[in-house]
C-alpha cells in the first residue's frame, strides 16, 4: 500500500477573472495533518473543493487511494467535509445530525445508535444527544458537525477552517482537541486556515498558498525556521529582513555585509550561496538581541524609536542606520528597556538567523 493517500497531479482553475489555482502539485500521506496555509483569495478554498469533488478543475488530476478521482461526484470519493457554519440540520437533535450519513448508507439502526454513542464520546458530549442544535455553544455545534464528518470513517476529511467562528480561547482549546482527535483516530486531515498560530500548533506539515502557488511545504518548524521565500519569511511570524552581500563564506557561516555594517547568518548543509551574492536575510524578532556584548564580526548599531509593554513581553523598534526599522521582542519590563533615543549594538545567534531562497528572494 502505498504511503500517499491523495496526490494533486497539475492542477488549475480560472473561473474567468484570472487564474485561481496555477498548476499545483501536492501528494498528502496517510494519517497526515496538512495544512494549506495562506491569505484570502490565495487558492486554499478553491483547492479543498476540488478535492472534495464540489469543483471541477481546468486541468490537472485528482488522486484518491491510488484512483483516479477527477470526474467523480462527492458522494463517490471516501471524502468528508467540515465547513465553519458547521451546516447542522436545525430540526434534527444531536444524534441525528451525527447519524444522518449512517443512515443515508442504509445502516441498521442498533449500528448507528452504536456509532453515534462512540462518537458522542470522542467529542466528549454525552448526554448530549437529544439536545438540538439551536441550544448548543459554538463549540458543542463545531464538536457535532466533526462528529458527523468522521462518523462514515472517511479516509480523508477536510476541514475549511471549522474554528474561524470561535473566539480565541476556545478555538485554542479545539486545536488541541481537534489534534488528539486526529491523532487517536489515524485519519488523513487536511485543514485549511489563514491563521498561522493553528497551522504551527496542529499540523505534520504546512502547505504555504500564494496567488494560487505553493511557496513551500514542510515541518512546521522548517517553515518557520528555514523560510523559501520573502512571503513565507513575512507571513509566518514576524521577522526582520535585510539585503545583504555575502562577504565571506566558512562552512556553512555566512559574514554579509549591509552596506558598511557586518553581520552573520547559517545556511543548511549543502550547496549556498557564493561570495559576492546579495542575500534576503531573515531574523525572527524574538531572536533580536540589543544587550550584552555582541560576538564578532556583528558590527550592526541602531536607534530606539519606540518600546512598548504588552504585558510580560517588551517590543522594542529600532532604526538602523539605512533607516530601516527592526523590531525586537521577548520577555522584560517596562523599567527594563532602553531609553528612546538610545544607541543599541544588535546581534543574534546566526544560526537562528535564515538566509531566504536565491537571488531572486532578495528582490
Amino acid at each position: 500500500m502505498s504511503d500517499i493517500l491523495l496526490s494533486l497531479q497539475g492542477i488549475s482553475k480560472n473561473f474567468g477573472e484570472g487564474d485561481v489555482l496555477r498548476g499545483i502539485d501536492l501528494d498528502v500521506r496517510r494519517g497526515e495533518f496538512l495544512t494549506l496555509l495562506g491569505p484570502s483569495g490565495c487558492g486554499k478554498t478553491t483547492t479543498l473543493r476540488i478535492i472534495a469533488g464540489l469543483t471541477a478543475p481546468d486541468t490537472g488530476e485528482v488522486i484518491l487511494e491510488g484512483r483516479e478521482v477527477t470526474a467523480l461526484p462527492p458522494e463517490k470519493r471516501n471524502v468528508n467535509t467540515v465547513f465553519q457554519n458547521y451546516a447542522l440540520f436545525p430540526h434534527m437533535h444531536v444524534a441525528a445530525n451525527i447519524g444522518y450519513g449512517l443512515r443515508v448508507r442504509g445502516v441498521s439502526k442498533r449500528e448507528i445508535r452504536a456509532k453515534v454513542e462512540e462518537m458522542l464520546a470522542l467529542v466528549q458530549l454525552e448526554g448530549f444527544a437529544k439536545r438540538m442544535p439551536a441550544h448548543l455553544s459554538g463549540g458543542q455545534r463545531q464538536r457535532v458537525a466533526i462528529a458527523r464528518a468522521l462518523v462514515c470513517n472517511p479516509a480523508l476529511l477536510l476541514l475549511d477552517e471549522p474554528l474561524g467562528a470561535l473566539d480565541l480561547q476556545l478555538r485554542r482549546q479545539m486545536q488541541l482537541e481537534l489534534k488528539r482527535l486526529q491523532e487517536r483516530l489515524g485519519i488523513t486531515f487536511v485543514y485549511i486556515t489563514h491563521d498561522q498560530e493553528e497551522a504551527l500548533n496542529m499540523s505534520d506539515r504546512i502547505a504555504v498558498m500564494n496567488e494560487g502557488r505553493f511557496e513551500q511545504i514542510g515541518a512546521p518548524d522548517v517553515i518557520y525556521e528555514q523560510p523559501e521565500t520573502r512571503f513565507v519569511a513575512q507571513f509566518i511570524g514576524q521577522a526582520n529582513l535585510m539585503q545583504a552581500k555575502v562577504a565571506q563564506v566558512h562552512g556553512n557561516v555566512l559574514t554579509l555585509l549591509h552596506g558598511k555594517e557586518t553581520v552573520q547568518a547559517c545556511v543548511p548543509p549543502g550547496p549556498g550561496p557564493a561570495q559576492g551574492e546579495m542575500r534576503l536575510l531573515c531574523v525572527r524578532t524574538e531572536r533580536l538581541r540589543y544587550t550584552g556584548e555582541p560576538p564578532a564580526p556583528f558590527t550592526l548599531s541602531g536607534t530606539v524609536v519606540e518600546n512598548r509593554y504588552t504585558g510580560g513581553a517588551l517590543i522594542t523598534r529600532i532604526r538602523l542606520p539605512s533607516g530601516e526599522e527592526w523590531t525586537a521582542s521577548g520577555h522584560g519590563r517596562a523599567d527594563e528597556a532602553p531609553a528612546v533615543g538610545a544607541t543599541v549594538r544588535l546581534w543574534w545567534d546566526p544560526a537562528q538567523a535564515a538566509v531566504v531562497g536565491g537571488a531572486h528572494s532578495a528582490v
